[in-house]
């Protein structure tokens, strides 16, 4: 369904009108959500690398999502350009610290087996509760695997490019974070490793000093720009695919003669400034790691009930594993779900009032209209 909106077109086919507009909101305010979140981590980063900064750590979030608002405003093309830039200084000075790692350290031998020695027994909740935390970072590590998806309209062959993109995209993740983790373990102690809030940077200043540190941080800033470039890429075409369908208001369904869906962008915009404003780093990414998993649970549900409701469909792509991967995707997603309402209960209701705010601008669409015809963005 090479459509852009991202998983509101599957979920409108397979469920209906409502939940297209619901799952579409949704994606868009986990989008808004995991932007904040990033762009709080590179103010947090930049203030750690140069202290004399005249601006606090929000203000340089403020700055750095209104400099890449500008970007997505200029066109596609820049866009895309500074996307391949910022991706391919990433992948070669991940993989210049993993080959010191692995080259450079003489490693630890027994002392990983035993480091820490064994843990204390926990309580049930206690294990549910830790487990939740822990995901929420996981999830937010690997979120992003689904972006292909909303610029399948864009791609030449989407049958052939979206798997392509999707599969491969993930594997090279797989393949850098596995290799990440197998370079910390060569030169820090699990013991170390557990109390250490950048291990990256830890890892290096073993090796080669107090200098060290610092190029750590350039390191993560450099990671940290690629997701701003990616988020803020992904968020305006939710909108302009609920409002070209007739689920949102027209006005964001219009577009710029260079391709950016001009009015989605400044809401976006708008929004993550505001939840940069008055929400933390770990309210943001409780927050969209919720969102996320909610996503994913009504993609996967989507993708069932189109495998019973249209079995005519083209699909020129099998996935390994077919239905069964996917209810165990959404299986696991609704344990998640679950457990972090129950354990995280903050973050959960602050993530269903972000979710409420939808009910009035649906009351407005209703009122006023639905989306002027739009071009593909």
């Amino acid at each position: 369904m090479p459509r852009a909106g991202g998983w509101t077109i599957y979920a409108r086919r397979a469920l209906g009108d409502q939940a297209g507009f619901a799952v579409g909101w949704i994606d868009w305010i986990g989008h808004c959500a995991g932007l904040a979140w990033v762009v709080v981590t590179i103010g947090a980063y930049t203030t750690a690398l140069i202290p004399s900064i005249p601006l606090h750590g929000t203000g340089i979030a403020l700055v750095v999502l209104l400099l890449f608002a500008l970007i997505q405003l200029i066109g596609l093309e820049a866009g895309r350009l500074s996307q391949e830039l910022l991706s391919l200084v990433k992948a070669l000075a991940f993989l210049a610290l993993i080959s010191a790692c692995l080259l450079l350290s003489p490693g630890h031998g027994p002392e990983l087996a035993g480091a820490g020695g064994p843990s204390p027994p926990a309580g049930a909740t206690a294990l549910v509760v830790a487990a939740v935390f822990a995901l929420q970072a996981v999830i937010t590590t690997y979120d992003g695997w689904q972006s292909p998806i909303y610029f399948a309209e864009e791609f030449n062959e989407p049958a052939q490019d979206l798997p392509r993109s999707v599969i491969g995209g993930l594997l090279v993740v797989i393949a850098l974070v596995l290799l990440v983790n197998l370079a910390l373990l060569k030169v820090l102690p699990i013991a170390e490793l557990a109390g250490s809030d950048l291990p990256l940077a830890d890892a290096a200043r073993t090796l080669f000093g107090p200098l060290s540190g610092r190029v750590i941080l350039v390191l993560a800033l450099i990671s940290s720009l690629g997701l701003v470039n990616t988020s803020i890429m992904c968020a305006p075409r939710i909108l302009f695919g609920l409002s070209r369908d007739g689920l949102f208001l027209g006005a964001f369904a219009q577009v710029r003669p260079s391709g950016t869906p001009v009015n989605a962008l400044i809401a976006t915009t708008l929004l993550t400034g505001l939840l940069v404003l008055f929400a933390d780093f770990e309210r943001l990414l409780g927050v969209a790691a919720l969102l996320y998993v909610l996503l994913y649970l009504a993609g996967m549900v989507s993708m069932l009930v189109l495998r019973w409701k249209e079995p005519e469909l083209p699909r020129p792509f099998k996935a390994p594993g077919g239905i069964w991967a996917a209810a165990i995707v959404a299986l696991g997603s609704m344990a998640f779900l679950v457990a972090a309402s129950l354990s995280d209960t903050t973050n959960s209701l602050l993530a269903l009032a972000l979710i409420a705010l939808s009910l009035p601008l649906q009351w407005a669409q209703r009122r006023w209209g639905s989306a002027a015809p739009g071009q593909g963005a």
